[in-house]
Order: structure tokens, then sequence, then C-alpha cells
């Protein structure tokens, strides 16, 4: 799917670079933005926040994602990572198993740089056959 036909993608994208904004990473100086667009239609967004006991660090997507789980959100659109390395940047394997857990595998996830590059995959690109909510249910 085109980045152009992605409701909203402008502002998500906004939302993204604002959170790259306050990224806490005085250790690896490596800042990471993030924003999702919810069910409900609503933007969020989250930074990487290091720790200096290195397994605490908590990434960008997953802050992202628990900001909207703690305000009543649990499903999701699309989530746009954004940083400015000239790579772009995929989600870490943490983040990809917990962007499967609140997002359908078809949904769109964006990297995008400085230089306005983005590269889009989907939740089952990023993670084929996730072990998921469905495993664990009863439906």
């Amino acid at each position: 799917m085109d980045k152009n036909k992605i409701a909203r993608f402008d502002e998500i994208l906004s939302a993204a670079k604002e959170a790259y904004q306050r990224a806490y990473a005085p250790y690896s100086n490596f800042h990471v933005g993030a924003a999702a667009l919810t069910a409900d239609g609503n933007i969020v967004n989250g930074c990487n926040v290091e720790n200096a006991s290195y397994g605490l660090t908590i990434c960008a997507e997953r802050n992202c994602i628990n900001h909207a789980v703690v305000n009543g959100e649990q499903q999701f659109q699309v989530i746009i990572i954004y940083t400015e390395q000239d790579k772009l940047t995929p989600p870490c394997g943490a983040c990809r198993q917990v962007i499967a857990e609140f997002f359908e595998q078809s949904a769109p996830v964006f990297a995008v740089n400085h230089k306005n590059e983005h590269k889009q995959w989907t939740v089952q690109q990023l993670l084929p056959d996730a072990f998921t909510p469905k495993d664990l249910l009863d439906l």
C-alpha cells in the first residue's frame, strides 16, 4: 500500500518526529520516535527511553503502543517509526512481537528517515507466523 493511501499519514509522521525529539538516548545516541493511528482514529506516539541498565531500555514502538493501551486503545491501523539515520530502521524483534499483539497481520508498518525516504512492511512480513492472542484464545 502506498503511503499516500494511508489516512492521515503526514499527521502520524509529524507525531513520530515530535516523539523523536523527546527520545532519551544518552548511551547510544540512537534517537527513535514512533506514532500510530488507533482503530478509533487517535494518534499516539512514543520515543525510546534508554537506561544505564541496558536491558531496561524501552523502544519507541513499545512505548507508543503502551501509551495507547494505558489510555484504553488496543487496536491499531498503522505505525510509523522515525529516525534520522541514513539507513531505514525496522522494528527490533521485541517490538515486532508487540506490534503483532495489537495490529492485524495486514497492517502497514513504515520506517521513515530525515530524508523523507520510507520503507513499508506488513506485520506479517516483519514477523511471519507470529505467536498472537489467537494462539491462546479459544476463538
